[in-house]
């Protein structure tokens, strides 16, 4: 799942990783994030993503709250994060601690950089 509101980094994901193979939702905000996610409203048989590549400054609901969101509901505080941002070590340092956070990569990125990093966290995950 991409969560960004920026929708040329979401085209640009969504093209890379489909080339991949992997099967890419998308959401432009927290808020719609969790709704994908079966989570706001409730709705317990949604399929989880493996991975969610997260933005922080978004509107209606940051990466940041979506994060601590995901953290606190047992169903989703599994779900590896990557957060892909703009900002730089401040916003670093609110993510550090998170323990679902499994990269963190400071747009622009590179695309095969951002491939590979995946690619290493679902096997991880496996």
């Amino acid at each position: 799942m991409v969560v960004d509101d920026e929708p040329e980094i979401v085209t640009l994901l969504r093209f890379v990783l489909e080339k991949e193979g992997y099967t890419v939702t998308e959401a432009s905000n927290g808020q719609v994030a969790l709704e994908r996610l079966g989570m706001e409203p409730p709705k317990p048989e949604t399929a989880l993503p493996d991975l969610i590549i997260l933005d922080i400054m978004m509107p209606v609901m940051d990466g940041y709250a979506l994060n601590m969101r995901l953290q606190a509901t047992p169903t989703t505080k599994g779900v590896p994060i990557l957060v892909l941002t703009a900002k730089g070590q401040k916003m670093r340092d609110l993510f550090e601690m998170a323990p679902n956070v499994a990269a963190y990569v400071q747009k622009p990125f590179d695309p095969k950089m951002l491939r590979e990093l995946i690619a290493g966290i679902l096997q991880r995950k496996k």
